[in-house]
């Protein structure tokens, strides 16, 4: 199961915003509002997000119980 408020956790102290981590990503910020809200991000994008906010554990944020 997603958690948006870790996704939001792991943003702040990597220092980014959702502007910026959805232009890092390649996507506009309000289709990165969109999937923190119904958490269905491709592999792709979550791989991008682990690399850009460097996650060591994504299976806390995004495949938790």
């Amino acid at each position: 199961m997603f958690k948006p408020l870790e996704l939001k956790a792991a943003m702040v102290r990597a220092g980014i915003t959702q502007k910026a981590l959805a232009a890092r990503i390649g996507i506009s910020e309000q289709t990165l509002i969109r999937k923190m809200r119904t958490g269905k991000f491709t592999i792709q994008e979550v791989s991008d997000i682990t690399k850009v906010l460097k996650l060591d554990n994504i299976q806390d944020i995004f495949f938790g119980d």
